[in-house]
């Protein structure tokens, strides 16, 4: 592991065998970029970041991995957005995707292979989740993927929610010469939601029972897929190459519960979103999904990402 200066952040470098992972623990935990290098010396690009990207502002950057927490996606409370009801009825602010992407870390340890970070809760994170605990990330890297486990230890005396989750952004396509009608992706579920402006979760009909979809379909767009018959998830060139898989790593506390998410913000976007979820948005109103951690216990929700 090395470090560099770049636009006046310390950013991190891991190289193993063919892969390179770039960093920046402090600003949100955030993992920048993945890239390796193919048989024939080319560079691919695995986990997108833009090359005008604002290091000083990175929570506002549309690459990396964004961390959600404690709530994944929007949350709604007596009518209003961006906000959620705890458990003593108070209404209590709550950005989109939590507020850990824009918080600032502390790095507790970084090694060959590894980093910790803990996150050092500002006024508007103490106001959003006004509790006593530690949440941490841990990335831990290889020479054809990673893991990355969210973990949250509670310290106060009563059960404190969370529903954390992923925004990978994954460049697509990665051979110049594609479009996104070149790529699938397989996703093992049996349900589909979409997240109204009102918070409600919207049924849809899974047409595809097969779980393939082609990456040019809209009906991909920011849809939630639920009810996962498998922990993994794969996508790549439909010639069946070159495939990258997401697979859930923790037990399913409870049937049906985790989320898959995708999503991109154009067609025209050099990115599309591969979200696992812990369970669906507004998880404090409609709590699938969303876990208790008992006073002084600990939850982990752990991911791993790999080429396959």
């Amino acid at each position: 592991m090395e470090t560099f200066e770049y636009q006046g952040r310390k950013i991190h470098r891991w190289v193993q065998g063919p892969s390179t992972f770039l960093a920046d623990p402090v600003a949100g935990g955030r993992l920048i970029s993945w890239f390796t290098e193919m048989a024939d010396g080319s560079v691919r690009d695995v986990i997108y970041w833009p090359e005008d990207a604002d290091y000083g502002d990175i929570g506002k950057v549309r690459g990396g991995n964004p961390i959600l927490f404690p709530f994944a996606g929007r949350c709604h409370a007596d009518g209003d957005t961006d906000c959620w009801e705890d458990q003593d009825g108070l209404i209590r602010p709550m950005p989109q995707h939590g507020f850990a992407r824009t918080s600032t870390f502390e790095l507790m340890d970084a090694n060959e292979s590894s980093f910790k970070a803990v996150l050092l809760p500002d006024v508007t994170a103490c106001e959003a989740y006004p509790y006593n605990y530690e949440f941490r990330v841990s990335y831990f890297f290889s020479e054809l993927g990673f893991q990355v486990e969210l973990g949250l230890r509670n310290n106060e005396s009563f059960p404190i929610p969370w529903c954390p989750g992923h925004h990978f952004y994954f460049s697509l396509p990665w051979h110049y010469e594609l479009g996104r009608d070149c790529y699938e992706i397989h996703i093992p579920a049996k349900r589909a939601l979409r997240h109204m402006e009102d918070g409600s979760l919207e049924r849809e009909k899974v047409a595809d029972k097969s779980g393939v979809f082609s990456f040019d379909e809209p009906v991909l767009v920011n849809r939630i897929h639920t009810h996962l018959q498998d922990a993994e998830c794969t996508f790549g060139p439909k010639g069946g190459e070159e495939n990258v898989a997401i697979r859930f790593k923790n037990e399913e506390p409870v049937a049906s519960s985790r989320a898959l998410v995708t999503w991109t913000e154009s067609e025209e976007a050099p990115f599309y979103c591969i979200e696992p979820w812990m369970g669906p948005p507004n998880s404090p109103v409609h709590r699938k999904g969303l876990q208790l951690v008992n006073p002084g216990e600990s939850s982990a929700f752990a991911v791993e990402v790999s080429l396959v």
